[in-house]
């Protein structure tokens, strides 16, 4: 009944459609196995007390906060007087913060991408400098198109995502991550540079407006849990081991601050709901101020001494 209702809320837009896909997941990996010999009465606060906290140790705060949630229905169907979760420990969020990429690391990693074949093949080098231009998500700029590119107004628009649903294959999901996420992100000129170089490539090989920037070599998505593999693949296991897509966002979000944009500016260029969020984890809504774009001018510029090359918003 509880994954009925999920996928109720996914038909219905309120969840999206990857979240029963998570849900099933977490559900028969770790839910039946772990608790599903119970009947419903014995799943008492003391037995969801270690098993959540085993959950949180051995997958994730993430995962144990998901499987929290499961037996609120019980208690709504009055099966239990009362949802016995809530007397559980509280599951603290992930210390683990993303760390930025300062100007020698944003040097390294674009020279190794670079002169790596398989990443070439994969867009890394450009991909990776449009997400620390954008301070997008993988899957948002992914589902960018190019009919989303303003050349003139100097902007993009934020406005999808790709998701991989089961049974469906690979989408393009409007509204993406919250409503907050949908927004129109002024570039620095560099990035536009490259989108111009990108877009010339790609009007000449027949590909219309409504086609990703970064498509496959067939010109359609990518998939964004792809993508990412062969990110971890070319970061190897050593200076690059903690390197993940959300290591971009942190490096947009650390210069736009290190330039003095105000939090609530860096906050609508990350598409965040709160401004909380930004504080807290990577360090107006809608159109955000050019300021930004200002300050991300002299991002992948090559540090010309050890003092200047982490102050994004000049020019060495």
């Amino acid at each position: 009944m509880w994954i009925e209702q999920v996928q109720q809320d996914v038909r219905e837009g309120i969840k999206s459609p990857t979240t029963i896909n998570t849900y099933e997941s977490i559900l028969k990996r770790h839910v039946v196995p772990g608790m599903g010999e119970l009947r419903v009465r014995e799943a008492t606060v003391m037995r969801l007390d270690r098993f959540l906290g085993a959950l949180q140790r051995t997958v994730g705060a993430s995962t144990a906060k998901t499987a929290r949630r499961m037996l609120g229905l019980a208690a709504r169907y009055d099966a239990i007087d009362s949802n016995p979760t809530r007397d559980t420990r509280r599951i603290p969020k992930s210390k683990k913060k993303p760390r930025a990429l300062d100007a020698e690391e944003r040097t390294k990693w674009l020279a190794r991408v670079e002169a790596n074949e398989k990443a070439r093949r994969w867009d890394l080098p450009d991909l990776s400098r449009f997400m620390m231009a954008a301070g997008v998500r993988v899957g948002e700029a992914l589902a960018t198109f190019w009919e989303d590119v303003d050349f003139v107004a100097g902007t993009v628009d934020i406005t999808h995502t790709v998701v991989r649903v089961k049974g469906e294959g690979l989408l393009r999901k409007p509204r993406p991550k919250t409503e907050s996420s949908m927004r129109a992100l002024p570039l620095p000129s560099w990035a536009l540079t490259l989108l111009e170089r990108r877009w010339a490539e790609a009007n000449a090989d027949g590909r219309p407006l409504a086609s990703p920037i970064f498509a496959s070599t067939t010109g359609t998505l990518r998939d964004p849990n792809n993508v990412l593999r062969v990110l971890r693949e070319i970061r190897g296991s050593d200076d690059f081991l903690w390197l993940t897509s959300h290591n971009f966002r942190k490096t947009t979000a650390t210069a736009l601050d290190d330039a003095g944009v105000p939090t609530r500016l860096i906050a609508d260029h990350l598409g965040h709901s709160r401004v909380s969020m930004t504080q807290d984890t990577y360090l107006g809504r809608k159109t955000v101020d050019p300021i930004t774009a200002q300050a991300l001018e002299g991002l992948l510029d090559k540090p010309s001494d050890p003092n200047s090359g982490d102050n994004p918003g000049s020019r060495s």
